[in-house]
């Protein structure tokens, strides 16, 4: 879900996983083991770990080969044809965790969703906090935009979530982990893989590591936790509704950001 430069495995997972809460205490050892099997199924930015093996997919993230260069899969793009309501609209991909919402195995009085994630035979209760202004955020920019849920997290989290979350129809697909390059220990979102024109194509992600591949296409967003004064999401809609009629993101999004 989210913003990333980290320096140490336990800074990445208390700062990236989108379902650790913000300033959770630290883990006695007896229960480490348990807790590290659950937090591989949500972190979106998790290093490789030796000790714990990447979780096994249907579909794996494609793994960036040793020349640098990115796999195409056969040619397939991710995100079928727009359809024609969207024909013309620029495709706007929106992360999940720390950008939309905040998650947390620990309980809070305040969420606006419990999601019940199974994982290793056993039922998990994941609080979900939404970032201020996301409903009217939501509603805006699928009025602007063909907008595509990604996301590194696993369906079985993400996917109801974006149920609970998406009254208006906003995300016209959603993408998860699989559908992520696993690149230097991080899950990038190649937007060459989309199906879509890249001077047609911005990334609204929290994460620098997400859009590693086109930074140009990215719109920072600031990480989110708990900050309910938050206005991120509704300072960014007048920018927004900027980029929406341009012909190439480029004539933007690589100027200078102003308040207009």
């Amino acid at each position: 879900m989210d913003g990333s430069a980290v320096i140490t495995q336990l800074s990445r997972e208390e700062v990236r996983s989108p379902l650790r809460g913000k300033g959770d205490p630290t883990q006695a050892p007896s229960t480490k083991p348990r807790r590290r099997r659950i937090w591989k199924y949500f972190c979106c930015l998790c290093p490789k770990d030796p000790d714990t093996p990447h979780p096994v997919n249907n579909n794996p993230p494609l793994l960036v080969e040793e020349n640098g260069t990115v796999p195409k899969a056969g040619g397939k793009q991710l995100l079928p044809e727009a359809s024609s309501q969207d024909a013309s609209k620029i495709c706007m991909v929106i992360d999940l965790d720390e950008t939309l919402v905040h998650s947390s195995f620990k309980p809070v009085n305040n969420a606006d969703f419990i999601i019940p994630v199974e994982i290793d035979g056993i039922v998990h209760q994941v609080y979900v906090l939404k970032r201020p202004f996301v409903d009217e955020f939501l509603q805006r920019v699928s009025q602007m935009f063909e907008c595509v849920l990604f996301t590194a997290s696993l369906a079985k989290y993400a996917d109801p979530v974006a149920d609970l979350l998406d009254k208006w129809g906003a995300f016209r697909a959603r993408l998860f982990r699989e559908s992520c390059v696993f690149h230097r220990g991080n899950y990038v979102k190649d937007l060459s893989r989309l199906g879509r024109e890249l001077e047609r194509t911005l990334i609204l992600d929290n994460s620098p590591a997400s859009y590693f591949f086109h930074p140009n296409n990215a719109v920072p967003v600031a990480s989110w936790f708990d900050n309910m004064a938050d206005t991120e999401l509704h300072d960014l809609l007048p920018f927004l509704e900027r980029l929406s009629h341009v012909d190439n993101v480029y004539s933007v999004l690589n100027q200078p950001r102003t308040s207009s």
